[in-house]
């Protein structure tokens, strides 16, 4: 810390703490930052800190400082923190350990471990600033520190995982009306799946791609697709020719590749779903404790990549268009998800909507909701899949149906 906040002493200082912090956090490089994060902890009258980041698995929650020993996501007083995004304290000793979660925007990161003597309103809404300032420091960071990307691994990534993985959004984003969340496995060794999301104004974009095998090719392929689509995406296209842009892109450049799809877009004021479907799995509609039977179910178009074979040059795709209500929940998942096997006994359709509507009427929140659910998939199949498994969920919740 400078040393004019070291001598700032603590009562009354939350908006010069959190200016020294970042000026401090600005100028350090990222394997640094444990150490500053708990001088700034003792500076506000704490014991110490330290920041723990959730695993690419969401199984184990592991130390930025590697003398730290790490903790389970499921059966720990930090995991709860982060399963549940709420505050947990433990008695140890002489001393409170209190546990924070950090969260940017909707994404999960991990938490934040606080040591202290006593903690009182003071101290623990400090521990709060201190949180959410770390939650932004890390998202910065970690976007050019392989440091920060070497820290969440638990084992070696194949390449064209690499690959696929460098493209890949956060886990979560949304607002207070609308959110998408996705999990995909096997985490270091994917094919050709891979998912994207984000918001424009009132618009969440979402998408889902399966490439054909499971090699440098369909990463490549998948790769190409996504980058199509951002493309178009930010230069104003519609769906149309975000599909046509992809398309055209595979057509030239990887001729013998093709990959399934489902681009969509969702007005968050007004509930509307827009979506093209490319030779994949048909959207599911979750509304309230069921499944709406094939409500969003929609005559096949020809996958990505072999448009212009099957469907004839210059033919158009198709825009399908439904009308969400509040609560409803739209399920984009790959074929790995539902035909994951033990043996003859495929994981199924049914396990897999059943277990998302129980999971939210238990008062799961959505990431916990697919983190738990990819969990049961890899269970089921022995932790070894034979084909990528990737799941995106939507939900839709404006604010003015909040209190419903």
């Amino acid at each position: 810390m400078s040393d004019e906040f070291e001598s700032a002493g603590v009562s009354g200082l939350d908006e010069r703490l959190l200016e020294s912090m970042l000026a401090d956090v600005h100028a350090i490089v990222p394997y640094q930052l444990p150490g500053t994060v708990d001088r700034c902890a003792r500076v506000m009258g704490l014991s110490g800190a330290a920041v723990y980041l959730v695993d690419l698995q969401q199984r184990v929650l592991l130390p930025l400082d590697e003398q730290d020993a790490p903790y389970p996501v499921d059966h720990s007083a930090a995991g709860w923190a982060y399963r549940t995004l709420s505050v947990r304290v433990e008695e140890q000793l002489d001393e409170l350990l209190v546990w924070l979660p950090l969260v940017d925007g909707a994404e999960r990161l991990g938490v934040l471990g606080v040591r202290a003597e006593a903690m009182d309103a003071t101290r623990l809404r400090r521990c709060r600033l201190l949180a959410h300032t770390l939650s932004m420091v890390v998202t910065s960071k970690r976007t050019y520190s392989d440091w920060f990307v070497s820290r969440i691994r638990t084992r070696s990534m194949h390449v064209h995982t690499e690959m696929l993985r460098a493209l890949l959004p956060p886990r979560s984003i949304g607002t207070t009306s609308v959110t998408s969340t996705g999990v995909l496995e096997p985490a270091y060794d994917l094919g050709g799946d891979a998912f994207d999301h984000s918001l424009t104004r009132n618009v969440l974009h979402a998408a889902i791609f399966d490439s054909m095998g499971h090699d440098l090719a369909s990463g490549l392929t998948t790769a190409v697709a996504i980058a199509c689509c951002r493309n178009a995406r930010r230069s104003g296209a519609d769906l149309p020719d975000m599909i046509a842009s992809v398309d055209g892109a595979l057509g030239q450049w990887l001729p013998d590749q093709f990959c399934t799809g489902l681009v969509c877009q969702l007005d968050a004021e007004t509930g509307v779903l827009r979506w093209i479907n490319c030779g994949h799995p048909a959207p599911l509609l979750i509304r309230g404790q069921r499944v709406l039977d094939k409500a969003l179910e929609r005559p096949p178009q020809p996958p990505m990549g072999l448009h212009g074979l099957v469907g004839g040059a210059g033919a158009a795709r198709t825009v399908h268009e439904a009308a969400l209500q509040p609560g409803d929940r739209v399920l984009l998942y790959t074929d790995g998800v539902t035909e994951a096997r033990r043996g003859g006994d495929e994981f199924g359709l049914a396990r897999f909507t059943d277990f998302i509507i129980r999971s939210a009427a238990a008062g799961q929140r959505p990431a916990e909701i697919l983190r738990l659910l990819i969990h049961d998939i890899l269970d089921h199949h022995g932790d070894r899949l034979n084909d990528d498994a990737t799941i995106l969920l939507i939900e839709w919740r404006p604010q003015d149906h909040l209190s419903d």
